[in-house]
């Protein structure tokens, strides 16, 4: 892992580049995650530098004191801007709160970028008041309820839906809720005609999370937005059809 410092903290993050040319690739992971989540998307190395970063409080970066909300989302795309800056990334691929992060950062930051992917993400994050009331109060109800079907996976096998749960535990339970509320209060439905780079939407056709309908909409506000299903997958497309996301994304960005 590598780091850089920046606002007093310091964020880790993950950099594959095996000699590709394109312009380098930055992944965000979602709520409860970490740079592990994009393991998959390393295979792109080979066609454009790849980084898969830790927000911070997550995996090996330092925490910070934010509160739910915009001072949390605040704090996350401060640590996506200070490694794209250090790792020259112009496309930032972000999933679920990832993806808020991704839009944050387009529409309020001055980053040099190239394009955008917002897997299982949406313009507005709403989530169900009883997860919320579990995350709080019962964390292993909150884990077995997003990884019930069609929610976190499709039809999953046993070792993905370990390592899905040994990532929030890791991550922890304050922290997790800490995203999800953050999730929670995003809102930019009535500002995605200001993203002035390319966009791909793609998710999993069986995701309840973020559904399909939420990425034709982003699509249909983009001014330069296209959106795409994946078969037999949910909200975790990238590790439940990594070979399927990784050709998605490579044909929008070589398109």
């Amino acid at each position: 892992m590598e780091t850089v410092t920046h606002h007093g903290r310091e964020t880790a993050y993950r950099h594959h580049d095996h000699g590709g040319d394109a312009d380098p690739i930055l992944f965000v992971h979602g709520s409860g995650g970490s740079h592990a989540l994009w393991k998959s998307q390393a295979r792109l190395a080979d066609e454009r530098p790849v980084v898969a970063l830790d927000l911070s409080g997550h995996g090996a970066s330092d925490d910070v004191a934010a509160t739910p909300g915009y001072e949390t989302l605040s704090a996350y795309v401060d640590d996506t801007v200070a490694v794209a800056e250090e790792t020259g990334a112009r496309v930032v691929c972000g999933n679920s709160l990832g993806g808020a992060i991704t839009l944050t950062l387009a529409l309020e930051r001055e980053v040099d970028l190239s394009a955008l992917v917002l897997a299982g993400t949406g313009a507005r994050l709403a989530v169900l008041a009883d997860l919320l009331r579990w995350l709080r109060d019962d964390f292993e109800r909150a884990l077995d309820f997003l990884h019930g079907p069609d929610r976190l996976f499709h039809d999953p096998d046993d070792r993905l839906v370990a390592a899905s749960t040994e990532a929030f535990r890791a991550a922890g339970r304050a922290v997790t809720e800490r995203d999800f509320r953050t999730a929670h209060a995003f809102d930019v439905r009535g500002r995605l005609d200001a993203v002035d780079v390319p966009a791909l939407a793609v998710v999993g056709e069986h995701d309840a999370l973020t559904p399909p309908w939420y990425h034709e909409a982003l699509a249909e506000s983009i001014p330069d937005g296209e959106w795409t299903t994946l078969d037999d997958a949910a909200h975790l497309a990238m590790l439940e059809r990594p070979d399927a996301f990784n050709d998605a994304v490579s044909a929008f960005l070589d398109g």
